[in-house]
């Protein structure tokens, strides 16, 4: 058997572990410090797991699961490694074409602009103070959520931007039931020392590895949960998602 043929039978074994997995159903499923009841196994792909549970819609990276799960979602770091490394180049190519994409249509003119409709980007106000968030959702009796984004370079984290966080629907249910915080780590926009020192922390403290990363907290600063990557559904899913978090 030449090593072509060896490859498509290697690949092909694999494929059918991940298709054999989907909608299986657990338990409980660990996955470093967090814990999941009720899963169910929507997908499964050379680095993530995705699933359903009791508390809405999640995805978690098999490299934080233990190893006999590991073994049993066909999990194999080389080829996870070259997985995200291919992710990662196109999530540049994807921000380049973002960036050189021609406008559709000439920049306004400051006199003549016209007001932001309802529920644009503009009218939410995004904080970078995690106490001060926290200190504010106590006061009015709300949560928060905080963006780990990388606002300049990330392509999932700007399409997300784009299809959700820039939506009037999603602004009208985060101004009465959310503050919001952004953790940008930006690769070409200045940043202050002080603040990317902060985010840096809290990035480690949250166990961030992936971009974008929204983590739910009540207004003690307990986690209610998170969402992984981009999330297909627009804002009617994600806000779906932030209330099954928001019941646990």
């Amino acid at each position: 058997m030449n090593m072509r043929a060896k490859g498509f039978v290697a690949f092909s074994f694999i494929f059918a572990v991940w298709a054999a997995r989907a909608s299986e159903k657990l338990p409980v499923l660990n996955a470093g410090s967090e814990v999941y009841s009720n899963v169910t196994v929507t997908k499964v792909t050379a680095t993530d797991i995705y699933f359903t549970h009791a508390g809405g819609m999640g995805n978690v990276k098999l490299s934080k699961l233990d190893p006999a799960l590991q073994k049993h979602f066909g999990y194999n770091p080389a080829k996870a490694g070259e997985v995200e490394q291919k992710q990662a180049a196109a999530n540049t190519q994807y921000h380049i074409q973002v960036i050189n994409q021609p406008s559709s249509r000439p920049p306004a003119d400051e006199s003549t602009a016209q007001p932001s409709s309802a529920g644009q980007p503009s009218e939410l106000s995004w904080g970078t103070d995690l106490p001060a968030a926290l200190n504010q959702a106590r006061s009015e009796n709300k949560m928060v959520l905080l963006d780990f984004t990388g606002s300049d370079w990330c392509g999932w984290c700007i399409k997300f931007d784009k299809d959700v966080l820039s939506t009037g629907q999603f602004a009208g249910y985060a101004k009465s039931k959310l503050v919001l915080v952004r953790l940008d780590f930006p690769h070409h926009k200045e940043q202050d020392a002080a603040l990317k020192q902060a985010n840096e922390q809290l990035s480690k403290r949250f166990g961030v590895d992936g971009f974008p990363t929204f983590v739910l907290l009540n207004s003690a600063g307990r986690e209610l949960g998170r969402q992984v990557g981009y999330l297909e559904g627009g804002p009617d899913a994600f806000i779906a998602e932030l209330d099954g978090f928001s019941q646990k």
